[in-house]
């Protein structure tokens, strides 16, 4: 009697090798984050190694190219200014004041956000309409117009740059968070703690605003980026950061009227500018891919 000699089993969609769904991020969202962390090391230890004086003049060493040695013997490498302070410090100084900027408005205007976007999303009804027709209004002005606005009203100042900033940015986090207290409030995990007696305040806790953190994360990063140059773009008209404190956008400005005999004053505060908001950018979009589910499909 013959025997049938048993076939292999052929793979099926339950015994295939299922390939990793963990996504990596890619090359240029690793220079991005190169960039940002030198942006971060310049500014916390920067100012400790160049120490900047805002009133120091050095007339003999002003206008100086990037690579010029100076009286002491030390190399100004990226030149000097009008005044002849070194620019890596300003650069330096104003790394520090755009880092405290973009932090605190993120953190204040994304908190004014976040209330604001729970109780829209959550509740409805006359706080969604009333919350969400101030944002529309605000939305209707250009936010750099209405930042010039604010500034010109409270005057230049690093307290009150970031008031104005954040008055500015709180609509879009808000937006964000509204939409995901939205998609979350009806939930059966939420219906079910409704029915076992959960109050308003710990469904919001507990339940729907770990589902918002994930967007919000993402929006805040690509605000970083945006804040540092409307902090500029207010510097740069005079309504910003003061002239006792460094500030990219006011170099810039100061250097405008050298572009011929020295270039550097107005160029190097603008690419590390352009450098520091590319790399968060790439940063924000790699981030957003990653959180993005379908994209993990």
């Amino acid at each position: 009697m013959s025997t049938i000699a048993p076939t292999p089993a052929m793979p099926t969609a339950a015994t295939a090798p299922r390939k990793s769904s963990r996504r990596r991020l890619p090359v240029t969202a690793w220079i991005g984050l190169a960039v940002l962390a030198l942006f971060v090391l310049a500014a916390l230890v920067g100012p400790l190694l160049k120490p900047y004086d805002p009133v120091a003049t050095d007339l003999p060493h002003r206008l100086l190219a990037p690579g010029s040695r100076l009286g002491d013997g030390s190399i100004a490498w990226l030149g000097t200014d009008q005044v002849g302070r070194d620019m890596l410090a300003v650069l330096f100084a104003g790394s520090r004041v755009s880092l405290i900027v973009a932090l605190a408005t993120v953190v204040i205007g994304g908190a004014i956000g976040l209330v604001a976007g729970l109780a829209a999303g959550y509740f409805g009804g006359w706080t969604d309409t009333i919350l969400s027709r101030v944002g529309d209004v605000q939305l209707a002005f250009p936010s750099i117009l209405l930042a010039i606005l604010i500034a010109g009203v409270l005057g230049p100042s690093i307290t009150n740059v970031v008031i104005t900033l954040a008055v500015t940015r709180w609509v879009i986090f808000a937006r964000v968070v509204r939409a995901s207290a939205m998609a979350t409030r009806d939930l059966e995990f939420v219906d079910s703690a409704r029915v076992l007696g959960a109050g308003h305040l710990r469904i919001l806790i507990r339940h729907v605003l770990p589902n918002c953190w994930q967007p919000l994360l993402v929006a805040a990063t690509v605000q970083i980026g945006l804040t540092m140059v409307a902090e500029a773009s207010l510097s740069f008209l005079g309504l910003g950061i003061p002239a006792d404190a460094a500030s990219w956008g006011a170099t810039v400005s100061a250097g405008r009227d050298y572009l011929g005999s020295a270039w550097w004053i107005s160029t190097m505060p603008a690419l590390a500018l352009a450098a520091v908001v590319t790399g968060v950018g790439v940063v924000g979009d790699a981030f957003r891919d990653l959180a993005d589910p379908r994209a993990q499909l």
